[in-house]
């Protein structure tokens, strides 16, 4: 093995980074102090020059590598996050610059060239001296995609993934239930523009947009109006705005979670119950379950941006790599599933996701009430009027920008386009744990609308919190009223004794969803706005699955170390 101190591009790491590391707060304390090898140049298939950056412990004998291809530059924060404060912890990490970002050559694009660059990386790694064959992944966001679009076709090197509220499908990602996501389009896209060319110029660019982003949100065509928002025009924006059918051509090869339906590697999931990503990681953990995959699942309070900010998420990915590269499982927790019980604010372990338990409906009746059968004076339909030129604001939930999360939703619920059904105080707690649907019998007079569901607990007081939602788009034909199904995500959740549940509806959450014109155009090149009128019928329902034992807070119990008194993360005798 050749120490780190024969190699004459050794440096260490930028004090930057290093004042990032030291600011993260409880981690483990380092093994190992930490050299950096900047700017190496990992070959394409197709000749491009990928750029790299090498982090890895001071110290002689055999470490195992972790990958983590990114568009977003290798500095602020996975420099910190992954290149040093994995190196410390006893692995070799290599941060690279995916194609087209960062100083990389080749032209950007949003899947096209991933999982061959992915492969061309690793076959850079076999010619490095100190590369021994075992080899893991980690990421957020992006970073998921790039570790799945390598998992297409597993490497016999990989040991190990862990997908950090990761990406998979790309048309999910931009037309979640067939409305296009127009705030987390513009953000995304202007992070994947701007991070790469450094914490100034994305400063720049979230302040641009910030400022930008009301005019852009009221501004038709859409196709048009979001080019000041970004600076310029972004050619796969539009291509993605221009195409909503998952089944158009433009998406063929873009969803890679299909790597999860085969999958043989050990692969952690972590994500928020407010992340926005949250539903295709959960979709990833069902494939990998049904492929008999070696998985975990982490679920905490956090957002898309705060899920990595606390130790809960670095520590869990680290076990994960220890245990799978270093054979040391004793920081997993025994149990497969670990998740944040919202309402009641502790961690819950559990074997599986989600757990057994019986769905139970809530039916809307008049008077904005909500019962457990279907009250018999519900006859008449209840309507609301949405109105695109004073479109339903979007408030809270599971967004990109700091004002995700839970919210208090009094001034939303108290327009007039939006619907709310409540239930009398509980009387006793009330466990909820699974996906969460709303079943509702609908009819809109134009024929075309979105409808948005929440799911709500009202405390003692009134204030009305948002546990989880979704939306909808429909296109419906004839007179009468549609059975439609609008999935609400997921949630692990106990409503308290004296709380009340609500379903609220309404016609959008804008800007998070772009406004439903009301005319069937195309989002992209709409100028027309038409009022709707969105009839609900009696028959409506709200369905949680209820858990069939209390969600109740306890520590989790740790996996036995396979050897005593093991304390490096060095490679002694892997199989090749």
């Amino acid at each position: 093995m050749t120490t780190a101190t024969a190699r004459p591009s050794a440096k260490k790491p930028p004090l930057h980074v290093r004042a990032a590391r030291r600011a993260m707060r409880n981690l483990p304390p380092k093994r190992y102090d930490v050299a950096r090898e900047p700017g190496l140049v990992v070959p394409a298939a197709d000749g491009s020059a990928l750029l790299a950056d090498h982090y890895f412990p001071l110290a002689g004998g055999d470490f195992p590598t972790v990958l983590a291809r990114s568009p977003y530059g290798r500095g602020f924060p996975w420099a910190a996050m992954y290149g040093v404060h994995l190196a410390e912890q006893g692995f070799h990490v290599v941060l690279q610059s995916c194609r087209g970002s960062g100083g990389s050559g080749g032209e950007s694009a949003l899947w096209q060239h991933e999982a061959a660059d992915g492969q061309a990386t690793v076959a850079w790694l076999r010619q490095q001296p100190w590369f021994t064959g075992v080899l893991g992944t980690i990421g957020a966001s992006y970073l998921g995609y790039t570790q799945w679009a390598l998992a297409l076709d597993p490497p016999p090197e990989l040991r190990a993934m862990v997908v950090q509220i990761g990406l998979h499908d790309l048309h999910s990602f931009f037309h979640p239930g067939g409305a296009f996501a127009l705030e987390t389009a513009l953000i995304s896209t202007m992070g994947r523009l701007s991070q790469h060319r450094g914490l100034a110029e994305s400063l720049r660019a979230g302040l641009r947009l910030r400022r930008h982003l009301p005019a852009v949100a009221r501004t038709l065509p859409l196709g048009e109006s979001y080019v000041p928002g970004l600076g310029g025009r972004v050619p796969f924006l539009e291509e993605a705005m221009a195409h909503p059918d998952p089944g158009d051509p433009h998406w063929q090869g873009a969803d890679a979670g299909v790597a999860a339906r085969r999958l043989t590697v050990p692969t952690a999931l972590i994500s928020g119950w407010h992340d926005a990503l949250l539903d295709q990681n959960l979709r990833q953990y069902a494939r990998l379950r049904r492929a008999g995959c070696d998985t975990s699942l982490l679920i905490g309070p956090w957002t898309h941006s705060s899920a990595l900010s606390g130790p809960e998420a670095l520590g869990a990915s680290l076990a994960w790599l220890r245990a799978h590269l270093c054979d040391d499982p004793s920081g997993l927790p025994a149990s497969r599933v670990r998740v944040h019980v919202g309402g009641r604010r502790t961690w819950h372990d559990l074997p599986d996701w989600p757990p057994p338990g019986t769905d139970r409906r809530w039916y809307i009746g008049s008077g904005g009430t909500l019962h457990d059968r279907i009250p018999g004076d519900a006859t008449a339909p209840l309507s609301f009027r949405y109105d695109p030129a004073d479109p339903t604001p979007s408030v809270g939930g599971p967004l990109l920008s700091p004002k995700a999360g839970s919210r208090d939703n009094t001034a939303l619920e108290a327009r007039d386009d939006v619907l709310t059904f409540t239930t009398a105080p509980l009387t006793e707690p009330l466990h909820v744990a699974g996906p969460v649907r709303a079943e509702l019998r609908v009819a809109v007079d134009t024929g075309h609308a979105d409808v948005f569901a929440r799911l709500c607990e009202v405390d003692a007081r009134g204030r009305s919190v948002n546990v989880c939602d979704g939306l909808q788009r429909l296109v419906l034909a004839g007179d009468g009223p549609a059975e439609v199904t609008v999935a609400m995500s997921a949630t692990a959740h106990r409503f308290a004794a004296g709380h009340r549940i609500r379903l609220q509806i309404s016609g959008g959450a804008h800007p998070r969803f772009a406004r439903h014109t009301g005319t069937g155009e195309p989002p992209a090149t709409a100028t027309r706005l038409r009022p709707s009128e969105v009839s609900l019928f009696p028959g409506s329902a709200l369905v949680l699955p209820l858990a069939d034992a209390d969600l109740d807070g306890r520590e989790p119990a740790r996996r036995p170390a396979r050897s005593a008194g093991r304390q490096t993360c060095e490679r002694r005798a892997y199989p090749s």
